[in-house]
């Protein structure tokens, strides 16, 4: 049987280099009390060794972990996880904040919480004193719980709130839902619609209330009706077709719906064929998110793209070089976009002019 190879550790280098393990530990975190000819020198037994630097030899200098803690609720992800409907905000959770901190020679490590349990405190507690990140990054609804961000506070780590821009401590961040939500409902009235209804997502997050703010400040603006056209879901696949049947049982029904996720908006499109209705002929959908599912429908949906990734890139940015002292104001606020698809068109049109 071959031998298996030695894997090459930090001891290795500090022989070949000559030097103390504290030196080349300064050299891998690139501190700034380390000589050029003695950084030289280990650098290049680093190379000639072929080591790569763990984050436990990282860790040696006391100061810092190199790791970045994300929390998502676990409910909602395991019950994302098991539809298998095509989900992907964990996704995009890993791919904005592990690149960003592998740039900085970080790690992002993901962990789900239960908000609502009675022990959420000594749960985050136990993971934080085994893992002892320098950052954590809370999404809804953990940013906005007041157990979880004071313990944060009471342990002293940095954290960032994503969608949260109460005052408050940490790095309040948003993806501008107020704005994704008014330039949704625009694109609406551009195309010609006037009674538009809007599927609202769970109050138990502050988001959902701030889409449906955008979408009356347009209606507003554009002197349109509102009565009767919110209807409040909770971001489930069948919340979605509840509340689009009661939508479309209105004596005037609309002609265009802004559903708050990409599950939801996916049952407005059944609902809406089980009832004989065209899309986007006979009704316009619009939703939140752009999930895979959005372009494998028939229509396609158009969406607000929401920046998750790029949000979760900041976030991780922010932690690692100001810690809980973002120099920009706050919330940081990454902007949404638009991407349009075959699901909305001009009253009575079957594609988009």
């Amino acid at each position: 049987m071959a031998r298996r190879r030695q894997a090459v550790t930090i001891k290795h280098v500090a022989a070949d280099a000559g030097v103390s393990l504290q030196t080349v530990s300064r050299v891998i975190n690139n501190e700034p009390n380390v000589r050029p000819a003695m950084k030289a020198k280990v650098q290049a037994s680093i190379d000639k060794l072929g080591y790569v630097p763990s984050i436990a030899a990282q860790r040696m200098s006391g100061s810092r972990s190199y790791l970045i803690l994300a929390i998502n609720d676990r409910d909602r992800t395991i019950a994302d996880w098991q539809a298998r409907q095509g989900t992907d905000w964990v996704d995009q959770m890993l791919l904005g904040g592990m690149l960003k901190a592998a740039e900085h020679g970080y790690r992002m490590i993901f962990e789900l919480v239960d908000t609502h349990s009675d022990h959420v405190e000594r749960e985050l507690g136990a993971t934080i004193a085994a893992l002892q990140p320098d950052g954590v990054i809370l999404t809804p609804p953990h940013s906005e719980n007041s157990l979880i961000t004071g313990l944060l506070v009471e342990r002293k780590i940095p954290f960032a709130r994503i969608g949260s821009k109460e005052p408050g401590p940490g790095i309040a961040m948003i993806m501008d839902d107020e704005g994704s939500a008014r330039l949704a409902t625009e694109h609406l009235i551009k195309l010609g619609h006037r009674r538009i209804g809007f599927i609202a997502g769970s109050d138990e997050y502050s988001l959902s209330n701030w889409r449906i703010d955008g979408w009356r400040a347009a209606m507003n603006d554009a002197g349109l009706p509102q009565d009767g056209l919110c209807v409040r879901g909770d971001f489930s696949y069948e919340s979605g077709v509840a509340a689009t049947e009661k939508l479309l049982a209105l004596d005037e029904p609309p002609t265009a719906i802004i559903a708050s996720n990409d599950q939801m908006t996916l049952a407005a499109l059944d609902a809406a064929k089980k009832k004989g209705l065209s899309v986007p002929r006979d009704l316009s959908l619009l939703s939140f998110d752009n999930t895979p599912v959005a372009r494998f429908t028939s229509p396609h949906l158009t969406a607000v793209d929401q920046p998750i990734a790029a949000t979760f890139s900041k976030a991780v940015e922010l932690l690692i070089l100001n810690g809980n002292a973002p120099e920009e104001p706050q919330p940081v606020v990454i902007a949404g976009s638009l991407i349009e698809r075959g699901s909305t068109a001009a009253p009575g049109s079957d594609a988009a002019g």
